[in-house]
């Protein structure tokens, strides 16, 4: 009899804690946008901001905002699974901060980098590789042919093989060769091109533990409501949070 009462108790106990585990919901990823600028700024940030909450609403991430270096600590840095940096320029973080991102990477966390991303940290190795490039130069904005080079991305997929559109197109210097390239940009479409045949746009890569992906576009506000843009933008975060 007391063994009968032991294993019913034990049943109750079992199927408290599924129906327990079953009504808990699972915690949302969160991500941090940082937008601090050291030099030129894009007026397009509040927009890129706005936008990439609205993302996080429709599809289950929480999206925290800042443009304050001192938010860059192992502590704090703890509760996201990526870091956006939406058109940074100049030196944005301090020796401290700088060790605080890299140990996040290095432990599994995820990167971001849009647009003037690649504007930025100039003299911090580390982060030139894991962003893929550095800016170089930019002719004047126009429209130009983007060429999908991986269809089987997340931030891809949905693109035509040729995508015609406007925006400010970066010539880069200290190109990452390791990066995994998913559009480049026909300089034969637009004037002002200095990358020649391969002149990548987009691209991502697994980077000293982590992920990171990076697209030059979104200089403008128009690009924050595009909804092939936004779509591409949001595969990137998706794959850098591992979502």
């Amino acid at each position: 009899m007391k063994i009968f009462t032991l294993l019913k108790s034990g049943l109750f106990l079992l199927m408290a804690l599924v129906v327990f585990s079953f009504s808990v919901p699972k915690k949302q990823p969160a991500v941090l946008v940082f937008s601090k600028t050291n030099g030129y700024r894009h007026a397009s940030i509040p927009a890129g901001i706005a936008a990439i909450k609205a993302m996080g609403e429709a599809n289950k991430f929480i999206v925290e905002a800042t443009e304050d270096s001192l938010a860059f600590t192992d502590e704090n840095l703890s509760k996201y699974k990526a870091v956006i940096f939406l058109s940074t320029t100049g030196n944005v973080l301090g020796e401290a901060q700088e060790k605080a991102l890299e140990k996040f990477i290095q432990q599994g966390g995820g990167f971001v980098g849009v647009h003037a991303a690649a504007d930025c940290e100039y003299d911090w190795p580390w982060y030139v590789k894991m962003v893929g490039a550095s800016f170089l130069s930019h002719p004047e904005q126009q429209v130009a042919k983007l060429l999908i080079k991986d269809k089987l991305h997340r931030s891809t997929k949905h693109l035509p093989d040729t995508w015609e559109r406007k925006d400010e197109w970066y010539n880069f210097k200290s190109m990452n060769p390791d990066v995994k390239v998913l559009i480049t940009i026909d300089e034969n479409s637009y004037k002002g091109g200095k990358n020649g045949d391969n002149h990548p746009m987009a691209w991502f890569h697994e980077y000293d533990g982590g992920r990171a992906f990076y697209t030059e576009l979104g200089h403008a506000d128009e690009s924050f409501s595009e909804p092939l843009y936004l779509q591409h933008l949001l595969g990137g975060i998706q794959y850098a949070i591992k979502k």
